[in-house]
């Protein structure tokens, strides 16, 4: 979705208590147990190590992507997502990828993820990067539902596609 479109909504990333920001070394004992009902959640299972390898490639590499993470008045942290940064030889800029966004489960409803979502565009903003976009599961409704509240829409030109390429091999599908 255009960054642009979310500039109304980033007020309401105010409204909802607590604070978002970029995860640093010290959030990672918090970020991880969200990390991991994210994948949970999704029913995949890298290891605590690959998690926390990703978290400190992002906090070493801030051209690669970053980390958010939410946290509410009492400071409990609630829910994070991550951005890579890429580019669209489409729109010929920069293309922000919300790859992860996950709110715990006793806080959903609340207005993390919105907020989450509005820290997203606006961090896209500050880097010059005129869209945010990421994808969702088909059975993932829930998700859809703030999406669509966001004013995100759904882009109906593509079908996604992975290929496991293991380590050492020579054919793609080896």
């Amino acid at each position: 979705m255009s960054v642009a479109a979310l500039t109304d909504r980033d007020a309401r990333a105010v409204r909802v208590g607590g604070v978002i920001a970029q995860v640093t070394e010290a959030d990672l004992d918090d970020l991880l147990p969200l990390m991991r009902g994210y994948c949970d959640f999704y029913e995949v299972a890298p290891s605590d190590g690959d998690l926390l390898a990703l978290s400190r490639m992002l906090i070493g590499d801030a051209d690669q992507g970053l980390q958010l993470i939410a946290r509410d008045d009492e400071g409990r942290a609630v829910g994070f997502a991550t951005i890579f940064w890429t580019w669209s030889t489409l729109s010929a800029a920069g293309l922000g990828v919300m790859n992860d966004l996950f709110v715990a489960e006793d806080a959903r409803g609340g207005g993390v993820a919105d907020a989450l979502i509005a820290a997203c565009a606006e961090r896209c903003r500050e880097r010059g990067v005129p869209e945010l976009a990421w994808q969702t599961a088909h059975t993932n409704l829930r998700a859809q539902a703030v999406y669509q509240r966001v004013g995100a829409r759904r882009d109906e030109r593509w079908l996604d596609y992975s290929l496991e390429v293991a380590p050492g091999a020579t054919t793609p599908d080896s």
